[in-house]
């Protein structure tokens, strides 16, 4: 039978039992449930063990480990005290409603704002209102440095798709041109051959200096970019008094657009001889690049995609379209415990149910 149902995704956790092994990365997570939308929106992570606060034996709590086999299932299943496992939803919706806080913890980094509240609830009401935050945390009455106590600590997290780039022969890389929008009033305006001499805030890998740009332009304290088509690296640079630059051949260099939507038709650009390294969803044969490029607009959970032509060296990987996908959803790059520290995320997605699943075969 099929039918269309929304999931209580609590039915798919197994408590104390863990999925050894087949990892094939972890990232932290504050509970289970933050841990099953990640392996969801990952390309290949099947199944998950996520490492809960009340776990001893080590300092590994808050880590969510994603799995995967050929199989589709786990190897072994086997009891362990302070774990949670359990299965990824490929077939939902799961735009991240976050609506739960963490006591006593602490998502560590990615600070752009900070400033006082009353109390977790009005520091959370902070970050769901303000476009470019992601989660928080909010210091409280009770904790032990005074001077610290009601701060409230707003984080940011990217969610510009960012492949790993290199340069590759005989290989054809592109974009999803499922929202490629062209706007005349809201261009982007670059200075080539230019680099901006301001220390970074961050490097990243990008396509191009446009791609470059979405970055910039995404991250609430970037002031400016500086862009090297040598080796696809993309500097996001600090805000200050000044905006000193410098002649250098193979640079480009532009400010971040903030108050309009910028236009992205730059994403219907190909780029041959460049490689979108990793996070494959799969590959099919096809004949050429452009059939590639519908394949991942056609793929909802396709962000980009590299096409091996005919002239790449391996001829067993000639005519195909790996289309792939990266995390997206908002992420913390470390979390750890604090006594009177409350942590949590945004609410700007609660207005739809958590996961809604298409179909379910039983």
């Amino acid at each position: 039978n099929t039918e269309t149902a929304v999931l209580d995704v609590n039915l798919a956790f197994l408590e104390n039992i863990d999925f050894p092994g087949t990892d094939i990365m972890f990232v932290y997570s504050p509970d289970a449930e933050h841990c099953q939308m990640i392996c969801t929106q990952h390309p290949t992570c099947l199944f998950f063990t996520f490492v809960r606060p009340d776990w001893t034996r080590d300092t590994r709590n808050f880590y969510c480990y994603l799995k995967s086999t050929p199989t589709g299932t786990p190897n072994v299943q086997t009891p362990l005290l302070g774990v949670t496992s359990g299965y990824s939803l490929k077939s939902c919706d799961t735009r991240p409603c976050l609506p739960k806080v963490y006591q006593n913890t602490d998502f560590l980094g990615a600070d752009y704002k900070t400033f006082f509240t009353a109390d977790y609830e009005e520091c959370q009401r902070a970050c769901t209102y303000d476009p470019n935050c992601h989660f928080f945390t909010f210091i409280n009455e009770l904790f032990t440095q005074q001077n610290m106590r009601y701060k409230c600590h707003l984080k940011f997290s990217g969610s510009v798709p960012r492949p790993n780039v290199k340069r590759l022969s005989g290989v054809v890389s592109g974009f999803s041109h499922r929202s490629p929008t062209a706007n005349p009033d809201c261009r982007i305006k670059l200075l080539p051959n230019t680099a901006f001499s301001v220390p970074d805030i961050l490097v990243k890998d990008a396509a191009s200096p446009e791609h470059c740009h979405g970055f910039c332009s995404a991250h609430p304290l970037c002031a400016a970019f500086s862009y090297s088509s040598e080796d696809f690296k993309c500097y996001l640079k600090k805000n200050g008094d000044y905006l000193p630059s410098e002649a250098r051949a193979g640079f480009t260099s532009g400010l971040p657009t903030r108050f309009c939507q910028p236009d992205s038709s730059w994403l219907q650009a190909q780029f041959e001889g460049v490689d979108f390294l990793g996070s494959d969803i799969r590959f099919e044969l096809m004949d050429d690049p452009d059939s590639c490029q519908g394949t991942c607009t056609e793929d909802p959970h396709c962000q980009f995609y590299t096409y091996v032509t005919e002239d790449f060296t391996g001829s067993v990987h000639r005519r195909r379209c790996y289309v792939k996908s990266t995390i997206t959803m908002p992420a913390p790059p470390k979390i750890t415990k604090l006594d009177n520290a409350v942590s949590g995320f945004s609410r700007r997605n609660c207005v739809k149910p958590l996961f809604i699943c298409i179909t379910l075969q039983y």
